[in-house]
């Protein structure tokens, strides 16, 4: 009797393994698949760049001659008028230059004066015939010099008032002191080029941003167009702004080369500050109310390879990476043609569909031909599939 439970042990053994066999049969002939509805809503296709705020006027305030600093009448962040005085040199050297200038313009007019009568009497001696006519030209040309040395003479006294004159440094600009480079009692030397002593900034509550933009990029930015950006200082605030200008001009930085775009910006509040690092989003196009799907969907592709209606479609043969790249995506606005995966409801395997699609903004892409709102798109799957080539490591070898 102790014999009989073994029958029951090993058909229970049986029932077990042949369940374990049909699970395993029917988890390996299926894939769960990850779908996203296709919806409606806003998109934005922009631009992306980093550039620097700068007054649109900024204006530096040097020294033409050398000379110690003798009074400093404006600081850091003060407001000045066209013409103010803001610095003052020692102007000591430069007015003893203009005594002695005017001294020397002084003995040559007194030659001049000299030679003038020197030449008039030898005129009146030859016309006596009591000098000779070498004389007479000795005297002209003597009455020349002498009013050539009074211009001479003339020229070095403007000069040197000109250096006194430029010992007064005045504002060139109405505006505000961003910058000072100097200190009372400091040398400034102007032997080869005028040293720096302010910086004034013409309109603070008008400024620009120079930003650099990839030259994949710009092509397509142009005048007018919005710009949105974002400060480090104000995180949670969004800026606008108007592109201006797209300069020429290429600027190569380890083999990267970009173009400087001019974006000006309204600051009536002085809340941005000239230096400030701006994140900036070029508002390329937009549309209120796209047909979009989520970017994943159009690079998903079966493990099996394409469907046969995926193969009968030129652009569903493209490999996963055979679209657009992103930098394109995100800098024009073309008609693309793709391919995505449609699971119908009651359907167990999905169905390649051929689309057309507009602007992106990296997440998401309009869809413009090809599906309709509410359709669900793979963008996923989990399991295996029921092609048994695909599961045996040895199947291969079949193919020769």
């Amino acid at each position: 009797m102790l014999k009989r439970p073994l029958p029951l042990i090993v058909g229970a053994v049986v029932l077990i393994l042949i369940g374990l066999l049909v699970r395993k049969c029917s988890t390996g002939s299926s894939a769960t698949f990850q779908t996203i509805a296709v919806t409606r809503g806003p998109i934005t296709q922009a631009v992306t760049a980093t550039g620097t705020l700068n007054p649109v006027v900024n204006v530096q305030v040097g020294s033409q001659v050398s000379g110690n600093i003798q009074k400093l009448f404006v600081d850091f962040n003060s407001k000045v008028k066209a013409g103010d005085v803001v610095a003052q040199i020692d102007p000591v050297l430069f007015q003893a230059a203009v005594t002695q200038a005017e001294g020397d313009l002084a003995s040559a007019q007194a030659g001049l004066e000299l030679a003038r009568v020197s030449a008039t009497r030898t005129q009146q001696l030859f016309a006596n015939k009591n000098s000779a006519q070498a004389d007479v030209d000795q005297a002209i040309a003597t009455l020349h010099q002498a009013e050539a040395n009074v211009k001479i003479k003339q020229g070095a006294l403007d000069k040197v008032k000109a250096d006194l004159n430029h010992c007064t440094i005045t504002s060139p600009v109405d505006g505000e002191v961003i910058s000072r480079s100097v200190d009372v009692g400091q040398t400034v030397a102007a032997s080869l080029q005028a040293p720096i002593i302010f910086t004034i900034a013409n309109d603070l509550t008008k400024m620009q941003i120079d930003s650099n933009v990839a030259e994949a990029d710009v092509g397509v930015v142009e005048n007018d167009q919005t710009v949105d950006f974002t400060v480090d200082a104000y995180p949670t605030r969004t800026f606008h702004g108007k592109v201006v200008q797209v300069r020429n001009a290429p600027i190569t930085v380890q083999n990267v080369v970009t173009y400087d775009t001019v974006i000006g910006v309204s600051n009536a509040d002085l809340k941005l500050k000239p230096g400030m690092t701006a994140n900036v989003s070029i508002i390329i196009a937009h549309r209120d109310d796209a047909l979009k799907i989520s970017n994943s969907a159009l690079r998903y592709r079966p493990p099996e390879g394409p469907t046969p209606e995926a193969k009968a479609s030129p652009s569903a043969s493209r490999s996963p990476g055979s679209g657009p790249r992103p930098r394109e995506a995100a800098g024009r606005e073309r008609r693309v043609e793709r391919t995505v995966y449609v699971l119908s409801p009651g359907e167990s395997q999905p169905k390649a569909v051929q689309i057309k699609t507009g602007i992106s903004d990296n997440i998401s892409t309009e869809v413009t031909e090809g599906l309709h709102e509410g359709d669900r798109v793979v963008v996923g799957a989990t399991g295996t599939t029921a092609n048994p080539a695909s599961t045996n490591p040895f199947s291969a070898q079949r193919r020769f």
